[in-house]
């Protein structure tokens, strides 16, 4: 890829520009709504909370970005990797070498493998050397999952789409992860009246986004976070980060299923598990809202989990 210097700023017409480049390499993935859903956000969730307090009761308007219908399954067809990245090589005859941790499922290696990748699998915490490795040995370019402009306003343009796609848009909540596709969202809602929120699993540390974000320092052990940290640290384009639960991940991953009838992977379940169930969010929502509501785009940001896979979730 480009080097840094050359790419261009991060700003809200660059992803402006992204988008005209990708949009016909791209599905213009639909946007869902469902009154189920908006129903069981909405209300209080419990009849009280810890020390009196009144549980939140804001209204929501919700619509789901389907990423999960994006080419290769999820959002990463605009800007990275595995399955993206190999069937845009094959697709421009280049070969493509995809390192991949043994515990990625296997449903994801067989479908990289499928677009005719090269894929060379590691250990966790040896991707840094194993790419290195294949870098120095083939003279490949290296394309960062999540930290590079082009991955971050390739990926910004959902968040374009969403803004043409529902009127008076308030808020758009997204997962974290690397911090690309926050990143590039939060551009595309650079100089507009729409927050963007980041939603994380709470789960051992998983929440590294949240805590990062309120301490305003990088978590030390994510080495790599630099773009993604001036993006939604020091510009503040990002309003604030929310976790949920495992089991509240599990519950807004049925939801999805059996309301709005898509199957989406766990990670991707995340957003709505906040709207559903963190009680700082919805009394934020409710507090700023008021009697009007909020209309909030939720991204599903993929569907790469396997039937078995998901089994296995509900066992």
């Amino acid at each position: 890829m480009a080097q840094i210097s050359t790419c261009p700023p991060l700003v809200r017409e660059s992803v402006v520009d992204a988008h005209k480049l990708i949009k016909d390499h791209v599905h213009y993935t639909p946007v869902m709504t469902n009154r189920t859903l908006n129903k069981l956000a909405s209300p209080p969730r419990e009849s009280a909370l810890p020390g009196g307090r009144r549980p939140a009761n804001p209204t929501m308007r919700l619509h789901f970005k389907c990423e999960n219908l994006q080419r290769g399954g999820a959002f990463k067809r605009r800007g990275n990797h595995a399955q993206a990245l190999a069937l845009a090589a094959r697709e421009n005859v280049i070969p493509a070498h995809i390192v991949m941790q043994n515990s990625v499922r296997l449903n994801k290696v067989e479908a990289t493998k499928g677009y005719g990748a090269n894929i060379v699998m590691c250990e966790q915490g040896e991707r840094e050397s194993v790419t290195a490795n294949i870098v120095d040995k083939t003279g490949a370019r290296l394309v960062h999952p999540f930290e590079h402009p082009y991955v971050i306003l390739g990926q910004g343009t959902i968040g374009l789409e969403l803004q043409e796609q529902v009127s008076n848009l308030n808020a758009i909540i997204t997962g974290c992860s690397g911090g690309g596709m926050i990143s590039g969202i939060a551009l595309s809602c650079q100089g507009t009246d729409i927050n963007v929120y980041g939603a994380e699993p709470e789960f051992e540390g998983a929440d590294d986004g949240r805590r990062g974000y309120y301490s305003r320092q990088r978590v030390t052990h994510i080495k790599t976070r630099t773009i993604t940290d001036d993006i939604i640290y020091k510009q503040k384009l990002v309003s604030g980060m929310y976790t949920v639960s495992e089991d509240e991940i599990r519950e807004a991953t049925m939801l999805a299923l059996e309301r709005l009838k898509v199957l989406i992977e766990p990670s991707a379940a995340v957003p709505l598990a906040v709207t559903l169930h963190n009680e700082e969010f919805r009394a934020m929502v409710e507090k700023e809202a008021g009697e009007d509501g909020w209309d909030i785009g939720i991204v599903l940001s993929g569907g790469n989990i396997s039937v078995g896979g998901l089994v296995e979730l509900f066992l």
